[in-house]
């Protein structure tokens, strides 16, 4: 199996359909289809499975602003990725920024003495259960990535050690006309689907407007409170506005959503030790006129918010363009 590592991309190339300069923070142009079950996963070669779950959290250079030294992970071939491998040479870079081992909202160091966590379990407020089931510890007693080495050991920008929980609302609705028509895609005969997307602020692109569940936070909560965070600014908007748009947009989540994917997310953040998760809900707006109502704008957290077409040729953060996939195969739509 080749190995190509440039320090223009994030990726190993086995195949010339994969662009080598491809940012680490956004989904591929070509698309394995998994991040769905692992029943998905079982039907393909061992390689395209590690490949396609855990490739952008092996990214050459881990995504940190703000640092003196650019943080290099040390290489993983496919083939050692997984923990059942025998690797005595793997030394993995030991990495957690500076910023994170002061903040309020996240674990504290390992070797502090008041650190006393439950693994896989709901530690008072703080859920360290893993969707994918329970995880492992090494040999010091942290948690170990169910997904196999990264090249990096801590927690790198991530506040948890172990999963760190995400929900990513994915808002949609028709595309239409000017007659207020379905549009069509010729070739796939499938009408096309629009989603609210932002720009994150961060340099990551286009993506899902998510965020982190908080302690003690039903995943139905984070939803409401990341889109209205983020797609329509309720952290400047006016206590009318807030409450005007909180209205609306409870009345238009209250239908629960469609959930579409649940588990692990391969994203740039990842570490050994610590690494994403999320909870993927579809909520579309069928006729047009619920969405219509919402006065969209990008919060602080994003640079821009846009109504994107969905396609194949989508580039998007971490995992989100097979979330995306997803919902157009479950609303059969153009892709």
């Amino acid at each position: 199996m080749g190995l190509v590592v440039s320090s223009l991309n994030c990726i190993r190339l086995t195949s010339t359909n994969i662009n080598p300069r491809q940012n680490c923070f956004t989904s591929h142009q070509h698309n394995f289809n998994t991040l769905v079950t692992n029943q998905h996963n079982l039907n393909k070669p061992a390689f395209l499975q590690i490949r396609s779950m855990h490739e952008k959290a092996r990214c050459q250079v881990y995504p940190v602003k703000g640092h003196p030294d650019k943080v290099t992970r040390f290489q993983v071939p496919d083939e050692k990725v997984k923990w059942t491998a025998e690797w005595p040479d793997y030394q993995p870079i030991k990495f957690t920024a500076p910023f994170v081992l002061t903040a309020v909202w996240a674990d504290l160091s390992f070797d502090n003495k008041d650190f006393k966590p439950t693994w896989n379990s709901l530690d008072g407020k703080i859920d360290r259960q893993s969707h994918e089931g329970n995880y492992s510890l090494d040999e010091q007693g942290r948690p170990l990535n169910p997904h196999g080495r990264t090249g990096l050991q801590g927690r790198g920008i991530l506040g948890r050690w172990g999963p760190n929980h995400a929900a990513d609302p994915v808002v949609t609705r028709w595309q239409r006309d000017e007659k207020g028509d379905k549009v069509v895609n010729a070739l796939s005969g499938n009408p096309v689907l629009e989603f609210v997307c932002i720009e994150r602020g961060d340099g990551g692109g286009w993506a899902i407007p998510g965020g982190m569940v908080d302690p003690g936070e039903k995943v139905s909560t984070t939803l409401k409170r990341e889109f209205m965070e983020e797609a329509m600014d309720s952290t400047q908007a006016s206590s009318e506005e807030n409450a005007e748009n909180s209205a609306l947009v409870e009345t238009f989540f209250s239908g629960g959503g469609t959930q579409v994917y649940k588990g692990y997310v391969d994203d740039p953040r990842n570490t050994d030790n610590s690494w994403m998760e999320t909870v993927v809900m579809n909520f579309h707006d069928d006729s047009g006129l619920s969405v219509g109502n919402l006065k969209l704008k990008a919060g602080d957290d994003a640079r821009n918010l846009k109504w994107m077409a969905i396609e194949s040729n989508l580039t998007l953060y971490a995992s989100h363009k097979e979330f995306i996939h997803k919902v157009a195969e479950l609303l059969k739509a153009h892709w």
